[in-house]
């Protein structure tokens, strides 16, 4: 009974199609002909930095890679002495391939933002800003990497 179970389970997930999303399909699939940034440059770094992504002339692959970001922190609430009670930090990326024709293979804008409360040290809420922002550019590296996968 065990041994029919284990051929059961093992062929359901075997012929199920299943595949990491997270899985680089090939090296190549990160190295671009060219790379051009636009907008914030700590955002491009950092996205380019954790994906690996590489400007290589020689790869099969001729498509040019766009990237511009932006970034946003804006109050959105005071009390009534006019004190700011809340902050809203947006980062918007707009990716687009294209190809030596320039002619857009695929394109995609992310966008994430977070609401927070004020804080009493100035310091503390700078420090707190600055880990919203690289949690939110955590998030769009990973709505990246499907994006970059479903070619």
């Amino acid at each position: 009974m065990m041994k029919k179970t284990f051929f059961i389970l093992l062929f359901l997930i075997s012929s199920c199609g299943y595949q990491p999303i997270y899985i680089n399909k090939s090296p190549e699939i990160y190295q671009f002909k060219k790379i051009v940034f636009d907008g914030d440059n700590y955002i491009n770094n950092k996205i380019i930095n954790i994906l690996s992504i590489k400007e290589n002339n020689e790869v099969d692959n001729k498509n040019i890679l766009y990237i511009s970001s932006s970034y946003n922190s804006e109050e959105i609430s005071k009390n009534s002495k006019g004190q700011v009670e809340l902050y809203k930090s947006t980062i918007n990326v707009n990716l687009q391939i294209k190809d030596i024709n320039n002619q857009v293979i695929q394109k995609r804008n992310f966008a994430k933002e977070f609401t927070y409360n004020n804080k009493q040290n100035k310091f503390d809420l700078v420090q707190y800003q600055s880990s919203i922002k690289d949690d939110l550019i955590n998030k769009i590296v990973s709505d990246t990497i499907i994006f970059l996968n479903s070619k």
